[in-house]
């Protein structure tokens, strides 16, 4: 595989101007302030300033009061912001894919994708500001009512606390922040700590695309704090947050009555049998196993290739993988960028070398140079070993063999219950067979399986989320404003 050292001149973004809280459409600095760092080369970009208690406080009554000004929006002008918050956003998307590029060393292919996908979800959001709607409700189907008339509606919640990764700092913000806008919701967005900028920026554009200023207020700070706050205050209604299970565990634990959407971990995969299209499989499984140094939720970890086909996949694959292009995200060709930072670098090199030590071949990979860690391929590894059964969040793949498809499903389900979280997020299954394509839609025990395709996969109008240890609820705009609205009962006694 090819490497370029790093280079801080080649970044179009290293330096911005500083940036600050956004609170109810005014502009904010505080005392202390956090660096940003670029991961490439780990220089300072900017310094961002934390919430102190009484900005959060400030930012929370915002979302309270803005609550009652989105309530009042009619559907065509929701719709209407969102839209121009497409165009906009399609506009300007040089300035958010530098900004994705220098906060989260994003290779620019996919900080480009993932613009694109946002201006998507900007307007499926708007789409479905239109279509939110009730039903009637047959009340003279019960004994007794036989004169009553019933429907019901869909009400905002009101103020929502949206908590955001670093893996993706403008389309996960907007899979929040725009259903919830477009069902007439107001929000509290804290992003994450290292990759605030982007939603800045998306502030801004949300802003001059017409939104009422209390409607979003977007504040910095570390979870234990800022994030505490956010979730055990009454005034918030929902809170809706991606991130690891631990946290998810303790946002539900303090988060009372409130109701929740919790995007967690995973440490998806996906089946290769006999009958699969091995093109398609090495393809789409490269992709999804070192997109973006795999630091994402539907990572493309564990591979079970059928024996009869394993030789000859894994031969091809190790091929594939050596000639992906290291280094500077900034540049068009660049494949695999670096790990957002030198804790994630060390635990994926950790895991590599826990495995290797166990038994586990290291067929290409296993080594780092600056802060990009080389993807690696392993063959051997135990399903109780934390390279297979954890979510590693690194450019690691795991290769396994099988003879019965019903084995490779068992094995798939079983390695995620060895770990300390049972995920179950995404797999993908290649095979021509339509009958082991629907047994493996049953048995597998996700929330998304993607036939013919790798785990990786988002259209981001699907409903989107996990089971067991991966989540609660579901993404996708049409369903994230089903989490983010009330359904209201009216019924009419005509006799």
């Amino acid at each position: 595989m090819t490497f370029d050292l790093p280079d801080a001149t080649a970044y179009p973004l290293t330096k911005m101007e500083q940036p600050k809280l956004l609170i109810a459409g005014e502009w904010v600095a505080t005392e202390r302030a956090l660096p940003v760092i670029n991961p490439y080369d780990e220089s300072v970009i900017c310094e961002i300033p934390v919430a102190t208690e009484s900005v959060t406080d400030a930012a929370i009554a915002a979302a309270a009061t803005g609550a009652a000004d989105m309530r009042r929006l009619p559907a065509h002008s929701r719709s209407a912001i969102l839209a121009k918050a497409a165009a906009l956003l399609e506009q300007r998307g040089d300035e958010f894919t530098e900004s994705i590029i220098a906060e989260a060393g994003k290779p620019r292919k996919y900080a480009s994708v993932e613009v694109s996908r946002g201006v998507e979800t900007l307007r499926f959001a708007a789409g479905e500001a239109l279509r939110i709607h009730g039903e009637t409700v047959p009340m003279d189907a019960a004994r007794g009512s036989e004169h009553r008339r019933g429907f019901f509606i869909r009400v905002p919640l009101g103020a929502i606390a949206a908590i955001t990764p670093f893996n993706f700092p403008l389309n996960l913000v907007l899979h929040k922040v725009a259903p919830a806008l477009a069902a007439g919701n107001s929000l509290v967005l804290k992003p994450a700590t290292k990759t605030p900028l982007t939603a800045l920026l998306l502030g801004r554009t949300l802003l001059d695309a017409g939104l009422p200023p209390r409607a979003l207020s977007i504040i910095v700070g570390e979870g234990g704090t800022v994030g505490a706050a956010l979730v055990r205050d009454s005034r918030i209604r929902m809170v809706t947050f991606t991130g690891s299970p631990a946290v998810g565990e303790a946002i539900k634990r303090d988060s009372g009555l409130k109701r929740v959407t919790l995007e967690l971990g995973s440490n998806s995969g996906a089946i290769i049998d006999e009958t699969a299209d091995i093109d398609k499989a090495l393809g789409r499984c490269l992709v999804g196993g070192f997109s973006f140094s795999g630091q994402v939720c539907i990572h493309t970890q564990r591979l079970y290739v059928h024996e009869s086909v394993a030789e000859q996949f894994t031969a091809r694959f190790v091929d594939a993988v050596e000639k992906l292009v290291c280094g500077n995200p900034a540049l068009p060709e660049t494949d695999i960028g670096p790990m957002i930072d030198r804790t994630a670098l060390s635990r994926g090199l950790s895991l590599v070398e826990e495995a290797r030590a166990a038994g586990a071949e290291v067929l290409c990979g296993g080594s780092a140079e600056g802060t990009i860690m080389f993807p690696t391929i392993l063959l051997g590894a135990g399903p109780e070993l934390p390279v297979v059964c954890e979510e590693s969040f690194a450019p690691i793949v795991t290769i396994h063999t099988f003879r019965d498809y019903d084995e490779a499903i068992a094995s798939f389900n079983q390695g995620s219950a060895l770990g300390e979280y049972d995920y179950g997020l995404a797999c993908g299954v290649f095979t021509r067979d339509i009958g082991r394509a629907l047994r493996a839609a049953e048995q597998l025990e996700v929330g998304n399986v993607l036939i013919n395709d790798s785990a990786t996969v988002r259209a981001d109008q699907m409903p989107y989320g996990g089971v067991k240890d991966s989540g609660i609820g579901r993404e996708g705009p049409r369903f994230a404003i089903e989490e983010m609205t009330d359904i209201r009962m009216v019924s009419f006694n005509i006799a």
